[in-house]
C-alpha cells in the first residue's frame, strides 16, 4: 500500500499525540495557512518537506534583553519582529518566501499564555508576506525568553551582496532611522515621535519589493539593512571588493529620526538598525526610470544615495569627488566596550 505521507501536496498538520505540550502546538497550528503546492509535508512530522528551485535558508535568533524588552512590546509584537527579522534575509537575496520554523524557549510559569501569543505574531508576519508556518520547537527556559526563526524560501536567481560593479549607483528603499528613534526615546524616558513605534514593533521585510526590483531593475548586488546602512553597506563593499561612496544630503531619513542637528540626523540614518529596508547597486541609469512605479506599487520612496568607486570601505563623497571616511558602524553583538 502506498504510504500517504509521501503524497505530493500534503500540507495539513499531522495528528499529534496527547499531552499539554502538544495541546499547545495544536493551538499554534489551528486556522493556519491554506494548502500550498510548495509545502509537501507540513507541521507535525519530524521534518517539514518543501519543494522549490534554489532553496534559500537562513536563521535569526531574538533574545530578551538584547533584541527586545517585554515592557516595550506585546508578546504578539515580539513574535512578529522575530519572524520579520529572519524573513528580511530572504528579501536580501530576492527570494520568494515558503515558510518559517520557529523554536521558542519560554519560562514554565508563562508557557500557556506567552507561547501562543508569540506564535500568533510569528504566523501573522509570515502569512503577511505569503509564507506559511512550517513547524518548530517549544521548550522551557529559566530565562531569558528566546525565539529562533529559520526561514525557507525559493531563489532560482539570488541577488547576492558580492556582485556590485565599479560605477554602479547605490539605492535604498524606504526611510531610515525610525526604529532607532523609538529605542532612543524609550531609553530616555520620552514619548516616541509619531511612526517610530510602528517601525520598531512591526517592521516590514521587503520581500515583494525585492522581487519587484530583481525583475525590473536587475540589481547587481543587494543587502537588507538590519544593522544600519553604515555597517551593512560595509558588508556589501567588502563582498564586492570596492568602495561605496555616499552623499549625506541624499539619505532618506524617517521623520521620527530627524533633529535640528543635521549631523545627528545623518548619524541616525546611518547607524539606526532594524530598518529592514534594502540597499541595492545597479548600473547607472537603470533604477531611476522605475522609481515612480516602485512608489506607486509599494508606497515607498526609492532613493539614490551614492555610487560605487575604487578602493574599499564606505565613504562620504562631495560634488567634487572628495572622499571622507564614514566613521560609523552598524550594530555588533560582540563589540567590546559599552
Amino acid at each position: 500500500m502506498r504510504d500517504s505521507r509521501s503524497s505530493a501536496g500534503r500540507t495539513a498538520a499531522a495528528p499529534l499525540g496527547p499531552g499539554p505540550e502538544f495541546d499547545l502546538i495544536r493551538g499554534f497550528l489551528a486556522g493556519g495557512s491554506a494548502v500550498r503546492a510548495d509545502v509537501r509535508v507540513g507541521p507535525g512530522d519530524d521534518c517539514a518537506v518543501v519543494a522549490g528551485d534554489g532553496i534559500a535558508l537562513s536563521t535569526d535568533m531574538s533574545v530578551e534583553g538584547i533584541h527586545f524588552r517585554r515592557d516595550w512590546l506585546s508578546a504578539e509584537e515580539i513574535g512578529w519582529r522575530a519572524a520579520a527579522a529572519a524573513l528580511s534575509d530572504l528579501a536580501a537575496v530576492a527570494a520568494r518566501p515558503v515558510g518559517i520554523l520557529v523554536s521558542i524557549a519560554v519560562p514554565a510559569d508563562e508557557v500557556a499564555t506567552l507561547a501562543p501569543a508569540l506564535m500568533s505574531g510569528c504566523r501573522e508576519a509570515v502569512e503577511a508576506v505569503g509564507g506559511a508556518l512550517l513547524g518548530g520547537d517549544l521548550t522551557r527556559s529559566p530565562g531569558p525568553l528566546v525565539i529562533d526563526v529559520t526561514v525557507v524560501g525559493e531563489a532560482p536567481r539570488p541577488v547576492l551582496r558580492s556582485g556590485a560593479r565599479l560605477g554602479d549607483e547605490v539605492w535604498v528603499t524606504g526611510l531610515l532611522g525610525g526604529a532607532a528613534a523609538y529605542v532612543q526615546a524609550m531609553l530616555a524616558g520620552q514619548a516616541p515621535r509619531r511612526g517610530a513605534r510602528e517601525r520598531f514593533a512591526r517592521p516590514r521585510p521587503r520581500l515583494r519589493e525585492a522581487r519587484w526590483l530583481a525583475d525590473r531593475v536587475g540589481p547587481t548586488a543587494m543587502i537588507d539593512l538590519s544593522d544600519g546602512l553604515a555597517g551593512d553597506a560595509a558588508h556589501l563593499a567588502a563582498a564586492s571588493g570596492l568602495a561605496l561612496l555616499l552623499v549625506p544630503e541624499l539619505l532618506p531619513v524617517h521623520p521620527a529620526a530627524r533633529t535640528r542637528s543635521r549631523p545627528r540626523t545623518v548619524h541616525a540614518a546611518l547607524t539606526g538598525g532594524e530598518d529592514y529596508e534594502l540597499c541595492i547597486t545597479a548600473p547607472a541609469g537603470a533604477v531611476a526610470p522605475h522609481a515612480e512605479a516602485f512608489h506607486a506599487a509599494f508606497g515607498l520612496p526609492l532613493t539614490c544615495v551614492g555610487r560605487t568607486g575604487g578602493g574599499d570601505g564606505v565613504w562620504w563623497v562631495d560634488a567634487e569627488g572628495h572622499r571622507t571616511p564614514v566613521n560609523a558602524g552598524g550594530y555588533q553583538h560582540f563589540r567590546e566596550g559599552p
